[in-house]
């Protein structure tokens, strides 16, 4: 019991806030059968500063699977982060980052121009939450990103 009521008392520790946008490997993986699994970090906006509201997050989703399957060999899933800060992108393989780096800033040029009846699965059939998705907010979330990536 003490030692919850220490913790309780005590301040948080905020970490020091990582750059962001940003994309980074994060671990390759091998399998029992010698299957090499990657993941990747792609951080969209600043951790404890920012996080993308839900519907643009959810239309980031639809988007950024469809891109990046047409666009990464070996994809496997682009995955929400729950803190809503980014995605984490899980392929076959060990690609370079460069290569990953050049697939998402495709991926993003490509959400700024997509209109909202080419968005991919966000039919009332295709998408359990059909009426949360903001292309608006995913296309202006896009150019920033682009911008804070060719300008560090």
């Amino acid at each position: 019991m003490a030692i919850m009521e220490e913790t309780l008392t005590k301040e948080p520790v905020v970490p020091q806030t990582p750059h962001a946008p940003r994309i980074a490997m994060l671990g390759i993986s091998k399998g029992p059968g010698g299957d090499i699994v990657s993941r990747f970090l792609f951080r969209m906006v600043r951790p404890n500063r920012e996080c993308l509201p839900p519907a643009v997050m959810h239309t980031f989703e639809h988007l950024l699977t469809a891109y990046m399957r047409d666009a990464v060999d070996g994809f496997i899933d682009i995955s929400p982060m729950g803190c809503r800060t980014g995605f984490i992108l899980t392929v076959w393989g060990e690609p370079a980052e460069s290569d990953i780096k050049k697939a998402l800033v495709n991926s993003l040029k490509r959400t700024i121009s997509t209109e909202w009846g080419k968005i991919p699965g966000v039919s009332e059939f295709e998408c359990s939450n059909y009426r949360d998705h903001s292309l608006y907010g995913a296309k202006k979330y896009s150019l920033q990103i682009l911008e804070g990536l060719f300008n560090k």
